[in-house]
């Protein structure tokens, strides 16, 4: 390529991304390297507001960049405009006070190049090849003679067609444009490799993109396990280095949530996952002084999210072989004979037959059919010990099966949750019909719950409880109103007075308020998180649908059984002056507000699968379908 197009081309990719890098930042010097990583950075790209008590703390990522030995100019706000710009420089190529920029004569401004100035595509969306160029000022080349060759793998990267979509419905066109810009600003020096193969940080890159799939990633479309050593060419070299960049981009947005959009699962989901943003993920893990934890980082740290992957690994390291697999056959129950008994007892660890034993041993026992039970209750299938054709399945998957799959779209959910879930925090969890209120990781409270019907279905969102109206009023929506109230006002137009309801006619439109009180459906409690569903926690006088294990009969509002307790476990508890007796002592016909000392996080979630305090891994119905839909996306659908 001559100099004039590889100008043209090195525009272009500057242009694609706004020009916001070249034409603003700071250039690269001959072998200068320019990581614009703001210090206040989370490990998905992120950037923290932090709380006056912690912001004399480093984050992970300042910490990680200090130990590669990169000084950090700690990024100022707006009105402190003369001070530099955040950027990690290594020391070896800090340019001396008062050395001119090539660019700018000396004396004068530097812009400030930003990276959330960066263009957004929608989701979904690929970024068209540019189309016009600019010419540059100066030469951007490094001195580090591999520069051309991974100029030309850059290149080639960023104008390959891609045959797969390695971060799903994101832009992975424009991911491969910021890599382009990263290998820029860094005039082309390789990042992973130099004349031995690659360097020790890109072979603890390598070690965990090749354990992508522990985490339930897919990696496949980038083959970086192979070393490239002296036997390579310098452009193998170069392949490989840009290959590893893009493919330790590509596992960030994966780990951090980007391959799925959670609102394409369905309208109800609004989770809003904190995806890694390309080019400050590569500039990340460039800093660290290890690749390999850096990378991992990006995955959830919840240990619920950790339990799954654990229960990943055993799953997959138990796989029954071809042999064990349980063959179709009758239902049975305790006291039938059948050959495949001596199977069932062999894949749950039982005592197997001893030589010369006589078929009576072939019976289908108490004994078997227990653990047939606790097997049933693990694997969301009704615990009544009978071997059915739904059980006879579940027990001989292999590597493809269903279970694998709803651990993986349940490791896939997880990643929507916020990464700081909230050291005391309120989940509730919609297919199990649980609350949970959590300090730390332990559990301090456990309660029932009644969620949304499928019809009418529990948001899901995370947001803040703020304040408590006790004796509330309840104003029935609209929709309520004309589905349910309606059609019993035309056979009984009195319905409404003699349910305790106040109807207020304005034109057209009728208005229904239920007062405080005993029958009130939101009970003598409702917990409040403002929110865009109208989704709030209640007491409800209907107390005896707790009893039913499946509990999907609200509007969409869940209910919550022992409100009194999670009231005051909000409130703070005694320590704050809080306690059940006060609360009741306030339930009467007049509603109040009561803030809460400071708002609790909680979290409306949705996990289909989970491990429990005994290290059991429990599975529950899909009653929205959420879990399916997730496991289609990921293409995993007909597993089983």
């Amino acid at each position: 390529m001559t100099s004039q197009g590889k100008s043209v081309w090195l525009a272009s990719v500057c242009l694609a991304v706004g020009a916001w890098v070249c034409l603003s930042g700071p250039s690269a010097g001959a072998g200068e390297v320019l990581l614009p990583l703001s210090a206040d950075m989370t490990p998905t790209g992120s950037l923290k507001a932090l709380p006056a008590e912690s912001a004399a703390r480093s984050t992970r990522a300042q910490q990680r960049a200090e130990q590669a030995g990169f000084q950090i100019q700690p990024e100022l706000p707006p009105d402190a405009a003369p001070e530099p710009p955040l950027f990690l420089v290594p020391p070896a190529h800090v340019s001396p006070p008062g050395s001119p920029s090539r660019d700018k004569p000396s004396g004068a401004p530097r812009p400030v190049a930003k990276l959330n100035d960066a263009p957004s595509a929608p989701v979904g969306a690929e970024t068209a090849a540019p189309q016009l160029a600019i010419a540059l000022p100066g030469a951007l080349l490094s001195a580090d003679p591999a520069a051309a060759d991974i100029e030309a793998a850059v290149e080639a990267m960023v104008n390959e067609t891609a045959a797969t979509k390695p971060i799903g419905m994101r832009d992975w066109r424009l991911a491969r444009i910021q890599i382009g810009v990263f290998y820029l600003e860094r005039g082309f020096a390789p990042l992973w490799t130099d004349e031995n193969g690659f360097t020790r940080s890109g072979r603890a890159a390598v070690a965990r993109i090749a354990r992508a799939g522990e985490d339930g990633l897919d990696l496949s479309a980038f083959a970086v396990s192979a070393i490239p050593g002296k036997g390579r060419t310098a452009a193998q070299r170069a392949q490989a280095d840009v290959l590893l960049s893009a493919a330790i981009v590509a596992y960030a947005v994966q780990a951090s949530g980007g391959r799925i959009e959670p609102s394409s699962i369905s309208p109800e989901i609004t989770a809003k996952p904190d995806v890694a943003d390309p080019l400050k993920a590569l500039a990340l893990v460039a800093a660290a002084a290890d690749p390999d934890a850096a990378l991992e980082d990006f995955n959830p740290s919840q240990k619920a999210y950790r339990d799954l992957r654990d229960k990943l690994a055993e799953l997959r390291a138990l796989r029954a072989p071809a042999a064990a697999r349980i063959p179709p056959g009758p239902m049975l129950k305790i006291g039938m004979t059948d050959p495949r008994v001596p199977l069932i007892r062999a894949r749950f660890g039982l005592d197997e037959l001893a030589e010369g034993e006589t078929s009576s041993a072939l019976v289908y026992d108490a004994q078997v059919a227990a653990v047939v039970a606790n097997f049933q209750r693990a694997n969301g299938l009704p615990a009544s010990g009978l071997l059915t054709v739904n059980t006879v399945r579940a027990l001989s998957q292999d590597g493809n099966s269903s279970q694998e799959a709803a651990i993986l779209a349940n490791m896939e959910m997880w990643r929507w949750e916020p990464r700081d879930m909230g050291e005391e925090r309120v989940e509730v969890n919609v297919p199990d019909f649980t609350l949970k209120v959590i300090k730390g990781d332990e559990i301090v409270h456990q309660a029932r719950v009644i969620v949304g019907k499928p019809t009418t279905q529990t948001a899901i969102f995370s947001n803040q409880i703020k304040y408590l109206l006790l004796n509330p009023a309840w104003n029935v929506p609209l929709s309520i109103i004309k589905k349910e109230m309606l059609p019993k006002l035309v056979k009984d137009p009195d319905y409404l007075t003699r349910a305790g309801f106040e109807v207020i006619h304005k034109g057209d439109t009728i208005y229904v308020r239920q007062p405080p009180g005993e029958r009130n459906a939101l009970g003598h409690i409702l917990f409040m998180f403002p929110n865009e569903h109208s989704i709030y926690l209640h007491d409800t006088p209907s107390r005896g649908l707790f009893a039913s294990e499946q509990r999907a009969f609200s509007h969409g509002c869940v209910r919550v059984d022992d409100p009194m307790r999670l009231g005051e476990l909000v409130m703070g508890g005694a320590d704050k002056g809080w306690t059940q007796t006060r609360l009741r002592a306030l339930v009467g016909n007049t509603e109040r507000t009561i803030f809460l000392p400071r708002p609790l996080a909680i979290h409306i979630e949705y996990f289909t699968a989970f491990v429990d305090d005994s290290g059991a891994l429990q599975m529950r119905e899909d009653i929205y379908g959420h879990t399916g839909r997730v496991e289609a996306a990921l293409g995993l659908a007909g597993r089983g």
